[in-house]
């Protein structure tokens, strides 16, 4: 069934509207190649499962003696084990061998020099500057996603349990023969150019410009670049997951909505791989352990701490329909406890480690009102990105009061409680705009005050 604005008069009617849906399947279908071929399970904080093989999973125990088909099976935990029952997250994993089958680790050669998690004065620097970054440049040299990933700004330590990083990555080439785990927190990628096929060991996602994906602490992964070159946006929270921000006297329905939520469904491999690394994110510094198979071998799962995407365009907004600019905390996707989509949040009531904001294409038609965003100065810091389209900047003035629509565009919001300090090769990075802040000096002074002198006269002569 299709939802309809309203119920079409006649049958030309309905073959028009029926052809403008199927060209935004075939759109949808263009910019997601494989995606019939993978199947999701939905939703957001479920008990999930999924076998590869018809009887894979054990009924009625988590671990029993023999499991079925010889299966190994290993627990990954996303909390302490007595966290309380609503916030514990954990999966179990039954694999064809466990995944601390592997040599031991060491550094790995050559270093990566530019991903921080410990986030101090000799790592990086603090400014209270505006500052703005040009696209980057994609590589000319074969780089993949943990090579082309540097870290931009943070606060916090991840030894500590506590903060965030942002990075952006920029690679032209897929992770061959290797996967990558992240020890020290959450990831949630943005992608910006091209698509991401993620292989995880709850199985494989398929994301693309438009869509996120978060992929959780500890989880093994690989990614190859279907399109070619890709370049994106990444964030990372220390010590805690994101959730869904509460919807308050919204009421039950809005913002992101569990539903659109999409989980993977199990998938394995079962083959012999000479020299297989595991590449592991360990307090910010990279180790590596050879393994003679695939850690993608995990025949079937079930549980709550799982990996999952979701589709930006799905995203209800909420705005104004009558006076005045709303604050943009209603466009939040992820609280790590904003229009938010989702948070990361802290031990204080409505103040977020790390929130993901976006600002979707959306109708304006607030009355007398200022309705770009309006001149703030905020107590949170902010990470601005821009996926497609143009941003949605604050102008001097503005007068039309005609409804307008926002369209083809897609900008986010990082925000966070704490102060991010910025990695020097940021600072001294050549896609700086140096120049950022002469988009503001430009700005003109309309105060008047012609006609008001009798007015203050009289004011002063009550009070002399």
């Amino acid at each position: 069934m299709l939802p309809y604005p309203h119920s079409p008069t006649n049958e030309a009617d309905n073959t028009k509207l029926l052809n403008v849906f199927d060209q935004k399947m075939e759109k949808q279908e263009q910019i997601s190649t494989g995606a019939k071929e993978l199947l999701y399970q939905s939703g957001f904080g479920n008990s999930f499962s999924s076998e590869a093989i018809q009887g894979a999973l054990p009924q009625g125990q988590n671990n029993p003696l023999v499991c079925p088909f010889g299966l190994y099976a290993e627990q990954i935990s996303g909390t302490a084990f007595t966290a309380p029952r609503k916030l514990n997250q954990r999966s179990w994993l039954y694999r064809i061998k466990p995944s601390v089958t592997h040599e031991p680790f060491k550094p790995r050669t050559p270093t990566h020099k530019k991903l921080v998690s410990e986030f101090n004065q000799s790592t990086s620097s603090a400014t209270p500057t505006q500052l703005r970054w040009k696209p980057e440049e994609i590589p000319d040299s074969p780089t993949d996603f943990i090579d082309g990933l540097y870290t931009i700004c943070g606060a916090g330590s991840s030894f500590l349990r506590h903060g965030f990083a942002i990075h952006m990555y920029s690679a032209n080439k897929s992770m061959e023969n290797c996967a990558f785990c992240n020890a020290d927190g959450d990831f949630l990628i943005v992608p910006e150019k091209g698509r991401l096929s993620i292989t995880t060991e709850c199985g494989k996602l398929h994301v693309c410009p438009g869509e996120i994906v978060v992929l959780p602490q500890g989880f093994r992964f690989s990614i190859d670049l279907p399109d070619g070159p890709s370049r994106g946006y990444v964030a990372e929270v220390f010590g805690t997951h994101f959730q869904l921000p509460d919807l308050g006297p919204i009421g039950a329905n809005g913002l992101a909505a569990t539903r659109d939520f999409l989980v993977p469904t199990a998938w394995f491999e079962d083959e012999v791989h000479p020299g297989y690394i595991i590449v592991q994110k360990f307090g910010g510094e990279l180790f590596t352990a050879k393994q003679n198979f695939s850690p993608f071998n995990v025949v079937a799962w079930h549980g709550n701490y799982v990996p999952y995407k979701y589709d930006l365009h799905k995203f209800c907004p909420f705005n104004t329909v009558l006076i005045d600019h709303g604050d943009p905390s209603v466009n939040t996707v992820y609280l790590c406890p904003l229009i938010s989509v989702l948070t990361a949040p802290t031990d204080k009531p409505g103040v977020a480690l790390l929130d993901y904001v976006i600002f979707p294409p959306r109708w304006l038609v607030a009355e007398h009102t200022f309705r770009p965003p309006y001149y703030h100065r905020n107590c949170m810091s902010e990470f601005m990105g821009l996926v497609y389209g143009k941003y949605e900047t604050t102008v001097s003035r503005g007068t039309d009061e005609t409804p307008s629509k926002i369209t083809e565009t897609m900008a986010f919001m990082f925000e966070s409680s704490l102060i991010p300090r910025v990695c020097p090769w940021a600072l001294e990075s050549p896609r700086m705009d140096h120049n950022y802040y002469q988009c503001w000096m430009g700005l003109k002074s309309y105060f008047s005050h012609e006609g008001s002198d009798c007015y203050n006269k009289e004011i002063q002569s009550k009070h002399s």
